[in-house]
């Protein structure tokens, strides 16, 4: 169905102006000038023709196939003309139209109206609120912008300006062009997991680039997103990243999922390009689409200038990527070709041995480049300035340099990256370097990031296949006796699990868990912790009570008869002052855990992408620190290695000053366990193990808790 629309071979124009300053006619005149192969039918009962072509009084009178809809005319008006191109078989319709949800809940609803009027009539909406879509190679322009060029990077855009923004840029600093302009908008129908479909299969498309403020069906998209970045990179940035997300104070886990957190970490598994800052997303997105991918994150610098190549060095060295040692024959080769002066390790500057002849740059390059340690290389001075810079006789070899730095991109199969100070200058050198589709770029931030999204890329293709693919296959199945802890909660009202219901689902499903029991009187505090051998703790048990510490329902470390009935009664008080009307239920005794690593194992659901699961520091930390990770579930067992590997805190699992590590297998499958509940028990909304304390052999659950949907 998307072919129809995004490929269409007519278009009606429904709004169709002879007025220059409506869409309606911009729209019309933008297809005739670029020479949209398609046929165009102008709609408007008022006007006989518009720039020469007949006018339609409405799309159901047009007496020829129609592919697509640009609908140019008020909100209110959506709902009537989507019936009429249903009675026609129109494939989809672009609705430029604003004034719907993001108006608030009038526009709401007629967003909704205007959705459901679609689905009856068998018409797919882009939008509504976009600034429309361009095919770039049948010159269908239904956006209005002049000179777009063309290329073989598609475009999903949530914002016209940023549209705007990146297609200028493009022109400007000619860049590489585009398949596709799709201008997202509303999202109302159509969701970007099926554009990213869609462009997945053209062949003529080389790399996505996408911004993005908000997706209503995040897991369907990160699904299509790993079956994508299989055969082509995405680029993506996300606004709204201060943004924190709607808190849960129902449990840590919800309070530290913020949107940012969450996104960036689910679009990184799904082997997405995230970017930072919006410079940057353009020139990367076209160095993934240009370039071959660096297969083992090692770089070559090749420099004219110390200055350069230091910097460099330090800001590829932040990314994590290895400059790597050249070999003997190598350095051997250099030294043939450069002054004594030059240095022939990595970086490799040139001093002064181009300043005379800059094709020596190509022959350095080829050599480097032939290096079985180096999987890309990148260049950085004055390269494409030496004409200018020094002498109008040194163009002539530049540019000869400049052909061969362009065809060893192919013949290596390594990707070659430029910072050039005459980027902007676009001399001959320059131009010819671009034609061969070598990124040049005047910052060296800028050339450093694409450097390092060549690694970060190929290092998803090495390992794509051991990712989640982000769909439950539902091979486990909730245990009768798990369904019963659920069900009993729901049925007295509640949604949350009492602690002890909490630590025995968890025990159903292989959780090693303590002997917990709840007393209704001290006595029964008593009598219990004597059965445990050893010191003991007590807890509020209550489901008005979530944060039993804050609530001074807690005491710990309790060995003697009069400290379980003094805390007993403090614990009751407490509570009952920190929450008058709370329903009490009695005292939880444990046994008291051994010292250890506290460490936090959460999951919520992300209103984007569903179920996802936290791990990190733990205890009283948690919320000082924020040292914690997310990844969204399911996760398998090689996720749940990176998981914990990604934390800051990670280093101290392997033991510091001499200390014996602790049991990382053990923290491997509590969050196998975890993914393995949410699998089972789809009523569980959020659910926290915190702490869980991390011993040398094995882990205790000190608490959980559990609240349903």
């Amino acid at each position: 169905m998307l072919d129809k629309i995004l490929n269409a071979r007519s278009v009606a124009i429904i709004g169709a102006s002879k007025n220059p300053t409506k869409r309606g006619y911009q729209a019309i005149k933008t297809l005739l000038e670029d020479g949209y192969e398609g046929k165009i039918f102008p709609v408007n009962p008022r006007e006989d023709s518009v720039l020469g072509i007949p006018c339609y009084d409405s799309i159901t009178s047009i007496d020829q196939e129609v592919d697509l809809a640009l609908i140019t005319t008020p909100a209110k008006t959506i709902p009537a003309l989507l019936k009429e191109c249903g009675e026609k078989k129109v494939a989809g319709a672009v609705i430029v139209a604003g004034g719907f949800r993001e108006l608030g809940t009038e526009g709401k609803a007629l967003e909704a109206l205007v959705v459901e009027t679609a689905k009856e009539s068998g018409v797919r909406i882009i939008g509504p609120n976009t600034s429309g879509m361009i095919n770039m190679k049948s010159n269908m322009n239904l956006v209005g912008i002049k000179n777009a060029p063309r290329g073989g990077i598609a475009l999903i855009c949530q914002s016209g300006n940023m549209a705007l923004t990146l297609i200028t840029e493009a022109m400007i600093r000619k860049h590489e062009g585009f398949t596709y302009y799709i201008g997202v908008g509303n999202e109302a129908d159509i969701k970007f997991h099926e554009y990213l479909e869609f462009l997945r299969n053209d062949p003529e498309t080389k790399s996505i680039l996408m911004y993005v403020e908000g997706m209503s069906q995040g897991r369907k998209f990160l699904q299509q997103a790993y079956e994508t970045t299989k055969k082509k990179p995405i680029v993506l940035l996300k606004s709204g990243r201060s943004a924190t997300g709607k808190r849960s104070a129902g449990s840590h886990t919800g309070s530290l999922a913020g949107m940012s957190e969450v996104a960036n970490a689910a679009y990184g598994r799904a082997g997405i390009t995230v970017i930072e800052n919006s410079d940057e997303l353009f020139p990367v997105a076209q160095t993934l689409s240009s370039q071959p991918s660096i297969k083992n994150n090692q770089v070559a610098i090749l420099a004219d200038g110390g200055g350069h190549a230091t910097i460099g060095a330090d800001l590829l060295s932040d990314y994590g990527i290895g400059l790597p040692e050249l070999s003997e024959t190598t350095r051997a080769k250099l030294r043939a070709i450069l002054p004594a002066a030059a240095s022939v390790v990595n970086p490799v500057d040139v001093a002064g041995g181009t300043d005379s002849n800059p094709a020596i740059f190509a022959d350095c390059a080829n050599i480097i480049l032939k290096d079985p340690n180096v999987g890309g290389l990148l260049i950085v001075g004055l390269f494409g300035g030496y004409g200018i810079r020094f002498a109008e006789s040194l163009a002539i070899p530049e540019e000869d340099a400049a052909h061969r730095i362009g065809k060893m991109v192919k013949q290596k199969n390594k990707p070659i990256v430029v910072h050039s100070l005459y980027s902007s200058y676009n001399s001959h050198p320059i131009e010819l370097l671009r034609y061969y589709n070598i990124p040049v770029h005047d910052s060296l931030d800028i050339t450093c990031k694409c450097i390092a999204s060549l690694c970060q890329y190929g290092d998803y293709l090495k390992s794509y296949h051991a990712k989640t693919n982000f769909v439950f296959n539902w091979g486990f199945r909730a245990k009768k006796a798990g369904n019963d802890i659920i069900e009993k909660a729901k049925s007295q009202g509640r949604k949350v699990l009492l602690e002890h219901e909490a630590k025995q689902l968890l025990k159903l499903h292989g959780a090693s868990t303590s002997a917990d029991k709840v007393a209704l009187s001290e006595d029964q505090a008593v009598e219990m912790a004597n059965q445990m051998n050893g010191a003991v703790v007590l807890k509020i048990v209550s489901p008005d009570i979530l944060h039993k510490s804050d609530a001074g329902g807690v005491k710990i470390n309790l060995k003697t008869e009069g400290q379980i009935r003094i805390a007993y009664n403090e614990i009751m008080l407490n509570a009952k002052n920190y929450n008058p009307d709370a329903d009490i239920i009695g005292i939880l005794v444990t046994p008291m855990a051994n010292s250890g690593l506290e460490v936090i194992v959460g999951t919520k659901i992300d209103d984007q992408f569903g179920p996802v699961i936290m791990y990190g520091l733990g205890g009283i930390m948690v919320e000082i620190m924020k040292d914690v990770t997310f990844w969204v579930l399911p996760i398998s067992p090689t996720s749940a290695r990176k998981m914990i590997g990604e934390t800051r805190s990670s280093v101290i699992l392997d033991g510091i000053r001499g200390q014996k590590g602790y049991d990382k297998k053990a923290l491997k499958r509590i969050l196998l366990l975890c993914s393995e509940l949410i699998e089972s028990y789809p009523e569980i909304q959020e659910m926290d193990l915190n702490p869980v304390i991390l011993h040398h052999e094995g882990l205790d659950i000190v608490d959980a808790r559990i609240i349903l949907k």
